[in-house]
């Protein structure tokens, strides 16, 4: 057999085996992506750097997508100190290389002008290395899940994650991120009811000493905003501004918006940060709620996909790991679009798939390629 023969061979078996839904949808919500970060930064000066940069991690993204649903996550997961060495190496090069972002956190690192983005790599190996501890727990250790210990050893491994990421960075948005994919992957994997409300009780307790030491004036500001926001920001001018132009923005689209690239705030760059945080009020202005539904089904679609594939794999880290990416996107989406309406917090989350970022849209298409290799090794 020739070389081009065998390679359209493997090309072949891969797309009879593969996820063709999640990647057609993953495809179709990345595409959506570029034309809206397209319309969003057309304004800007050296607009088509940020196209470039996009339309190049969206490239190298489908390769990590096909190149990642090769992987077998139960071989990676054998390898489980290197996973956390490299979890903690990795976040901690933000204390000496660390720089800030568009949201005032430094959880970026840049060199000649790239800039990558630790947190979001780590949330996939974080789902890989958790939903390992939470198996060995289940199926290997003589004491179970739901002891003292084992329940004590979990809650160690988060907080170091936690912990690290905030003294390293201050993202706080990140830092839900983890906590979210921890408190939904140990709910599922088989952490009894009554831990839960322990965790509860303590969190509930010791939230005043948090607020008033760990989280800075700014952050506290940011959390309460959405709910009493003439409080926070009597003139409208400062905290809350950005969530009111986003607000503006998605009411004037109405139904069916005003037309691709004429959304008159988002040409005249009067929504903040309209191609990271604020996309989906470009979406809204210029596509309308159709657009917005159109992208809200679309996440969804491939959220519930990813349950899916978990639900019918067979194993149970493998579920574990594909529930653990569901609740990132979920969480992701949830906030993002929340902050655009007014109804959670500004915390510099960004949008799945559809906002600006090299690393989160690398990131999220090599996740969906493993989850699309578990999805092919379970047929």
């Amino acid at each position: 057999m020739t070389i081009a023969k065998r390679f359209l061979t493997i090309i072949r078996d891969y797309f009879r085996y593969a996820d063709s839904i999640l990647m057609l949808l993953c495809i179709a919500a990345s595409g959506f992506g570029l034309v809206m970060v397209y319309s969003a930064t057309r304004s800007y000066e050296g607009a088509n750097g940020y196209m470039r940069i996009q339309i190049l991690a969206t490239a190298i993204g489908l390769v990590a997508f096909f190149v990642m649903s090769l992987v077998d996550i139960e071989l990676v997961t054998d390898r489980w100190p290197l996973l956390l060495v490299f979890n903690i190496a990795f976040i901690c090069t933000l204390f000496i290389w660390g720089v800030e972002g568009d949201t005032g956190n430094r959880g970026w690192l840049r060199f000649a002008g790239a800039g990558i983005q630790p947190t979001e790599v780590v949330k996939i190996t974080f789902a890989l290395l958790l939903a390992k501890h939470i198996c060995y727990l289940r199926d290997d250790s003589r004491i179970g899940m739901n002891s003292v210990v084992s329940v004590g050893s979990l809650l160690l491994h988060f907080g170091l994650m936690f912990g690290l990421i905030m003294a390293a960075s201050s993202d706080l948005g990140s830092d839900l991120v983890f906590a979210f994919i921890f408190i939904v992957m140990l709910f599922l994997g088989g952490l009894k009811l009554r831990w839960l409300g322990i965790g509860v009780l303590m969190v509930g307790t010791s939230a005043p000493l948090v607020w008033s030491r760990f989280l800075t004036e700014r952050q506290r500001a940011l959390i309460i905003a959405p709910y009493a926001p003439d409080v926070v920001d009597p003139t409208g001018l400062e905290i809350t501004w950005q969530a009111a132009q986003s607000r503006l923005a998605l009411a004037s689209g109405q139904i069916t918006g005003r037309g691709l690239f004429k959304g008159p705030l988002s040409q005249s760059n009067t929504i903040p940060s309209k191609h990271t945080d604020f996309i989906f009020a470009v979406i809204g202005e210029e596509l309308g709620l159709l657009g917005c539904l159109t992208v809200i089904v679309l996440l969804l679609a491939i959220i519930a996909r990813c349950v899916y594939v978990g639900v019918k794999s067979g194993s149970r880290i493998k579920a574990l790991f594909c529930i653990g990416i569901a609740a990132m996107l979920a969480f992701q989406t949830f906030e993002n679009i929340g902050m655009n309406v007014g109804l959670t917090p500004v915390i510099g989350l960004t949008l799945p798939f559809f906002s600006y970022g090299g690393s989160g849209t690398l990131s999220v298409l090599a996740a969906m390629g493993i989850v699309s290799g578990i999805r092919r090794t379970s047929t």
